[in-house]
């Protein structure tokens, strides 16, 4: 079963998929700027939460460790007791240490192996999460960037349009006034100040 991120990330592209284009363009889309907005709130709320899930996947490296630790040290603990009993069971004390020096070897090395494997297993469970939350994430980035794209293009044709009808407007009255002069009322063009934009209201 996908999870919330997943979920809400196909909500936003199927809504993508649904607008339609913008007039003349198959690239620009039209879209409602308050229900993708309340898709990218709701993504935001349930980032965090997936996140920490994964976090504590990841987190579990440490407690696979610990417990493949406790297991080497029973078994050599084991050993160590079966080596007493070997030592005092047999009357010739060489053949009693070269078979527990064995035992202790065999465990040892049957502990080193838990260990190496708990290890890869940890380390595969944190890179696994690592790069699913780096693929959301990215799945994310892309959608954030398409929407900052479209609403750039949409401001950019609206200014256009607008100077447009303007500069139309402007030379029509010139052409109704008496020997070219300006009509009454005119008022210097408004000059840009540094760093103002044109402010879109979108309804």
């Amino acid at each position: 079963m996908n999870n919330k991120i997943e979920q809400i990330i196909g909500e936003i592209e199927d809504y993508i998929e649904s607008c339609k284009y913008q007039s003349f363009s198959n690239t620009k889309i039209i879209v409602n700027k308050d229900e993708l907005e309340d898709l990218l709130s709701e993504l935001r709320r349930k980032t965090p939460d997936e996140i920490k899930r994964y976090q504590r996947m990841i987190s579990n490296k440490e407690a696979i460790l610990a417990d493949a630790q406790a297991k080497a040290d029973a078994i050599i603990a084991q050993a160590e007791v079966q080596t007493t009993e070997l030592i005092s069971e047999h009357q010739i004390m060489q053949q009693a240490y070269a078979q527990a020096n064995e035992v202790v070897m065999l465990a040892t090395n049957q502990a080193q192996e838990i260990i190496d494997n708990a290890t890869a297993d940890a380390n595969n469970i944190r890179l696994g999460a690592i790069q699913y939350t780096d693929n959301v994430l990215k799945s994310l980035e892309d959608i954030i960037g398409h929407a900052m794209e479209t609403t750039k293009a949409r401001s950019d044709n609206l200014i256009s349009s607008l100077q447009g009808c303007y500069d139309i407007v402007i030379s029509n009255r010139a052409e109704l006034a008496p020997d070219g002069a300006a009509p009454e009322g005119d008022s210097p063009e408004p000059e840009a100040k540094p760093g103002q934009e044109l402010q879109v209201t979108e309804i």
